[in-house]
């Protein structure tokens, strides 16, 4: 199957051309340049006005398959990832049961290759008692390790200092990504017994949650993640990362992920979203997000992912304690950026550079990312209008069904996305 992309702005390693671009089965043959037209196609996309871009990389989304497949599956998020021009996706272990042995990780792979639209990976986890397990991997076969340094799902808090010793060396000896979520445990149940006293309520009102999970709860596990990880050459990578101070630790081996939620709201939006925006760690002050927002650009941040992270509406009832924390993203990320490159925030090559090419890099994802002759053809191809589209509940293609964006204007829609060239979703390999 031969198809053809024709007449749009491809946007690759920092630079803007009008190309053509030619797909042989799976993988991308050609990028014409204006003037050679591509002959012999089966198929033609008329990208005419329109950007093309390497298919978006999330590296960090919960599907909730298996176990916890009322709010969300494979089958329904990875729908939403590809109607949002994501093409790959990393999910991550805390699902029933947990992704921390051979054998569970083995069976979640099972069922994605019946159920996935978009190319995955899953992250093993790591636990206080699994670390001879986590040697049992292949390298070439996970994007890496999870590590929750953070109060968690089950057993997968990691919190014995030797333990989280010996799973940043056998990291760094094996040259394996460490993604870890930083949140200091005994301090978030310090300042839950506080305001659960303040209030005289065991559920206090959402509006503390970023009291709860403050600046001080991310940054003192954050230092202590970024510490072993310089004492063993441990590459690692610290998820959705919430406040400036934290920006000034990374560096050499540690790099850094911002999510969509912490790019678009600030403490303001609890009055008016409630727990649609409860996430952990907590949405924070208007200047933290400005902070995250210049470290887009000045190479302090390596990626944008979602923490995609889909509840019920019933869920996310309660307050700063009862109601479930994270909230679903996927399917707009892309625009929601998009939506920052409007407002001068960043350039659409910076964009594709924190979406596509750093994540491809960072993991070492083979063939993927960029767009390149041999490369697989993953491809998003997005489209602007001067007149904005507001985002109705009926266009969520997430099982549970809302949006923390519903109501929301964009100039910018995903007009297609292209995954293996249109043939099936594949697990993704890595180069190590």
């Amino acid at each position: 199957m031969k198809t053809v992309i024709r007449g749009g702005i491809i946007v690759n390693e920092g630079c803007q051309q009008k190309a053509d671009i030619v797909i042989s089965d799976d993988r991308i043959a050609a990028i014409l340049p204006l003037g050679e037209n591509a002959t012999g196609c089966d198929r033609e996309i008329d990208a005419t006005g329109a950007y093309v871009l390497p298919g978006v990389i999330d590296t960090h989304v919960h599907f909730r398959e298996p176990g916890m497949t009322h709010k969300a599956d494979m089958n329904s998020e990875s729908l939403a990832a590809l109607a949002g021009g994501v093409t790959s996706v990393f999910e991550m272990p805390n699902t029933v049961p947990q992704t921390t042995t051979l054998k569970t990780w083995e069976e979640k792979m099972a069922l994605a290759a019946e159920r996935m639209h978009v190319n995955y990976a899953f992250f093993p986890g790591a636990t206080n008692d699994n670390l001879d397990e986590l040697r049992r991997f292949d390298a070439h076969r996970i994007p890496g390790i999870k590590l929750f340094m953070g109060s968690s799902t089950g057993n997968m808090l990691v919190d014995r200092e030797q333990v989280l010793d010996d799973i940043f060396e056998f990291a760094g000896a094996m040259g394996l990504p460490l993604m870890a979520h930083c949140e200091d445990t005994e301090l978030i149940n310090k300042h839950i017994a506080y305001y659960k006293q303040l209030t005289g309520t065991d559920d206090p009102d959402v509006k503390l949650h970023p009291l709860i999970r403050d600046e001080e709860v991310c940054l003192k596990s954050t230092e202590l993640a970024v510490k072993l990880a310089r004492r063993h050459n441990t590459r690692l990578h610290v998820a959705h990362i919430s406040t400036e101070k934290e920006l000034s630790l990374l560096g050499l081996n540690v790099t850094g992920e911002a999510t969509v939620a912490h790019l678009l709201f600030s403490v303001v939006d609890y009055g008016t979203l409630g727990t649609r925006i409860k996430c952990n760690p907590a949405v924070k002050s208007f200047l933290d997000r400005e902070a995250l927002r210049r470290a887009l650009t000045d190479g302090t941040i390596t990626t944008i992912a979602t923490d995609h992270a889909p509840h019920t509406l019933e869920e996310k009832q309660g307050g700063a304690l009862k109601a479930m924390s994270g909230m679903p993203m996927v399917q707009f990320s892309l625009v929601a950026m998009l939506g920052l490159v409007d407002d001068g925030v960043l350039t659409i090559e910076q964009l594709v550079r924190l979406m596509c090419h750093n994540p491809a890099t960072l993991f070492g994802i083979s063939e993927r990312g960029f767009l390149r002759e041999g490369y697989k053809a993953d491809i998003a191809i997005v489209r602007r209008s001067d007149t904005p589209w507001t985002l109705q509940k009926e266009m969520i293609k997430s099982k549970c069904g809302w949006s923390p964006l519903e109501g929301r204007q964009f100039h910018w829609q995903v007009v297609g996305t292209v995954v293996n060239g249109g043939t099936s979703a594949e697990a993704l390999e890595f180069e190590r």
